[in-house]
């Protein structure tokens, strides 16, 4: 029984990644908001996070096997959660302290390795601090900082829930339900 539930865990969060993805490509194509480095980034967590939950949903695998998908999900939504904390705290700076010159993702992976890309978008742009959009007086970064905690809180749940039940199991072939003693 907790492997189904593990499972059908994982279906909701596949349901909950889609929907953000959803909204993000909502915002993008009909509003016409225009993502940053560290949205775009955000997005791919999201992606991972779904696309890990999606194959974990489908897959059914054993005890060990739900241990490791959560704990590729974890590291997915604990990447979601930096990337998302630190467009959080670039919004939250004066905008005269971040660089200006905002270059085309396409044209950056193209001229430098992938970490010094990765490590120029941290270091924040005009574009990742500017607050273009808000819902209940909380930023896109906000709400995307909320749904990586969430997943974060679960994944470190279940996991310590699925450790906790591999514990309890005994080590030799025994039953671990006490037989009934008869007289």
């Amino acid at each position: 029984m907790p492997l189904a539930c593990s499972r059908s865990l994982f279906f909701m969060v596949f349901i909950a990644g889609a929907l953000v993805l959803g909204v993000s490509y909502y915002l993008e194509y009909v509003v016409g908001l225009k993502p940053c480095g560290l949205c775009l980034l955000q997005r791919g967590c999201v992606a991972l996070l779904t696309g890990v939950c999606l194959m974990a949903a489908v897959h059914g695998p054993g005890h060990f096997g739900f241990i490791l998908y959560w704990l590729l999900g974890l590291i997915a939504s604990l990447g979601g959660t930096v990337i998302a904390w630190r467009q959080v705290l670039l919004q939250s700076n004066p905008v005269h302290e971040l660089s200006v010159c905002a270059t085309n993702l396409g044209e950056l992976f193209a001229s430098a390795p992938w970490m010094c890309v990765v490590r120029q978008m941290f270091k924040g742009t005009v574009d990742c601090a500017q607050i273009s959009w808000t819902l209940f007086g909380l930023s896109i970064a906000e709400w995307s900082l909320l749904f990586f905690v969430g997943m974060t809180i679960l994944g470190i749940y279940q996991l310590l829930r699925l450790v906790w039940i591999t514990l309890q199991r005994p080590l030799s072939g025994e039953s671990s339900h006490r037989g009934l003693v008869s007289d």
